[in-house]
């Protein structure tokens, strides 16, 4: 994932905008709540823990525990330095944060949110994370170096480093040992054995360029795979190959499937949100765009409501460009931190 301190000057925008396309819609999406969250500073990734209603926020140099029926901040996991990815083992009742800037992985409980320990990982600059249920292990992507960190979620110690072939970018399982990670200077996937700790195969998604979000339909085998030029992949899994590529909007970094739903949700910097509607294993439409706004470009969806939830802040215009500073960027407004709440309305 990417920073998200974009040079923008922030306008909020609530509702949703028309349809895109002819294909007709049950409902609409629109911004039901917006829960505000406090501090200041920058952000990345959450992670929804649909079994608590939960969200785990990273939010500058810690992850902060949103009770997402109430709004209620539930606790503040502190020492993670430039927080990034969080993976959720809720089968060993762990939790793990990515920290870029000490090259860590904070171990934490999920119950009492105490933090259990730090494993130094084997690359730099860790980013996205993921958790892979059927050998229990984790995987630290490290967008510094070109390889990822397998560790034992169990013992929490390093098992392996596996080289990749490019900068990785976010990553997604089958849930049965098979990973998938976006290789972001390479325009591919990087396909891992999880049981094995090996890279076993990569493949194109031109015309996509520059991944940043992938998430599955581990039902249908398909990858759903946002890319820099305003393009989302859709990729067959098991044939390794590309099935379709739909528009979306700019500077999307995040990518979300709600499964009984059968959609794919891409949060878009520009200030928008693309629905694609799955309406069978090589049919696949943008079905709706809800205008949310400039800077929201992760998510995640909590697959029990169906809500989605986008971390955004409101933004002071950027200072005068000066010599040591030629594109200044804007700073953020002190306690406008919050969480956009989308959800379907019709």
């Amino acid at each position: 994932m990417k920073s998200l301190l974009p040079a923008i000057q922030l306008l909020l925008l609530f509702g949703c905008g028309a349809p895109a396309g002819a294909q007709s819609v049950a409902y609409k999406y629109s911004v039901v709540n917006k829960i505000p969250v406090p501090g200041d500073g920058g952000w990345d990734c959450l992670t929804v823990d649909d079994s608590m209603d939960r969200a785990f926020v990273s939010h500058a140099n810690k992850v902060q525990v949103v009770d997402l029926g109430t709004g209620k901040l539930l606790g503040t996991i502190s020492g993670t330095k430039g927080a990034h990815g969080i993976a959720l083992a809720p089968d060993l009742e762990k939790g793990f944060i990515n920290d870029e800037k000490d090259s860590s992985v904070t171990v934490f409980d999920l119950r009492t949110l105490v933090i259990l320990g730090k494993i130094s990982v084997t690359g730099r600059n860790p980013d996205a994370i993921l958790y892979d249920p059927s050998e229990r292990r984790i995987f630290a992507f490290n967008s510094g170096s070109a390889n990822a960190t397998a560790i034992d979620a169990r013992a929490d110690t390093v098992l392996a480093t596996i080289p990749l072939d490019g900068q990785p970018g976010s990553a997604t399982t089958n849930g049965r040992g098979t990973l998938y990670v976006n290789v972001e200077d390479q325009d591919q996937i990087d396909v891992l054995d999880s049981k094995s700790l090996k890279r076993t195969q990569n493949f194109s998604i031109a015309p996509g360029h520059g991944p940043t979000g992938i998430a599955m339909d581990t039902a249908s085998g398909r990858l759903f795979i946002t890319c820099a030029n305003k393009k989302m992949i859709v990729a067959d899994a098991l044939e390794k190959k590309v099935v379709t590529t739909l528009p979306i909007g700019e500077h999307a970094d995040g990518v979300a499937f709600d499964p009984s739903q059968k959609q794919a949700f891409s949060a878009n910097g520009e200030g928008t949100l693309t629905i694609v509607q799955e309406e069978g294993r090589n049919d696949f439409n943008v079905i709706y765009t809800v205008v949310t706004q400039k800077g929201t470009r992760t998510l995640a969806v909590n697959p029990k409501t169906h809500h989605l939830y986008l971390p955004m802040a409101e933004f002071d215009p950027a200072p005068e460009p000066t010599t040591d500073k030629p594109k200044p960027r804007p700073t953020i407004k002190p306690g406008s931190f919050a969480l956009l709440d989308i959800a379907p309305t019709e």
